[in-house]
């Protein structure tokens, strides 16, 4: 795994962008169109605002997310999809953007339709972060499985996961933090043939250091990130302190 360490966030918000662009351009001289995904967390906000002063032919580019809250309303600050709407997909004009509804009726529907959607679509590029205890998108520990039949599921949120919800600003109460959410599965993220992975901050420097070093297993869930042929993963001084 390609590990590249910056000085502050805002630097390695740049670099990630930068790489990424890059590749999206590489990819675009030998195929019509790039499908990304990507992970809407506080963590991501200066890899997405530089990206968006990148030259990027996002005509040919379609959108995906990798996570959303179970029973959010659909105007929540807190739900992924305005998340990147509010800092990504509504500031350029990509081909098409396909977001998870986390208030459907039928939840085990909702989860097929998206799952054929990457089917349809294979992921060229993923563009994730780390969570606190590991996770990837929102496979905790708990419900993290690297051989998973499925592509999207629903899943119960770990504790530790709702803290950090808490801890980024997003919800003023662990009350408020939802128990449930849609997700993609870990062999759904590793399916894409690009995976870059940012993660800065103090509270992600356990994860980083579990990432790189602990044993290949799901109850650390980023450590297979190892496996993957082609990922890179941006840090900051902080969250690479442990290293």
């Amino acid at each position: 795994m390609k590990t590249l360490i910056y000085s502050t966030r805002t630097e390695m918000g740049t670099a990630a962008a930068s790489r990424v662009s890059s590749r999206i351009g590489r990819l675009l001289t030998d195929q019509e169109t790039v499908n990304m995904i990507f992970a809407a967390a506080p963590s991501q906000n200066d890899f997405l605002a530089a990206l968006l002063q990148e030259t990027v032919d996002w005509s040919r580019v379609r959108g995906f997310h990798m996570d959303e809250y179970i029973g959010l309303r659909p105007d929540a600050v807190q739900g992924f999809g305005y998340f990147l709407r509010q800092r990504l997909f509504d500031k350029a004009p990509f081909l098409s953007v396909d977001y998870i509804d986390g208030n459907a009726i039928d939840l085990a529907a909702e989860c097929s339709r998206y799952s054929r959607l990457l089917q349809q679509y294979p992921p060229d590029i993923v563009c994730m972060g780390i969570g606190e205890n590991g996770h990837i998108a929102f496979n905790d520990p708990p419900v993290a499985d690297f051989a998973d039949p499925l592509s999207v599921k629903v899943v119960e949120l770990e504790g530790s996961c709702r803290r950090q919800q808490v801890n980024d600003g997003c919800f003023a109460t662990l009350q408020e933090v939802p128990t449930h959410a849609i997700t993609l599965t870990v062999p759904a993220l590793m399916a894409g043939r690009y995976v870059f992975c940012m993660v800065p901050g103090k509270l992600k420097a356990e994860a980083v250091y579990n990432t790189v070093k602990q044993e290949i297993a799901e109850t650390y869930p980023s450590t297979i990130l190892r496996r993957h042929a082609k990922v890179e993963l941006f840090l900051d001084a902080d969250s690479a302190i442990k290293l």
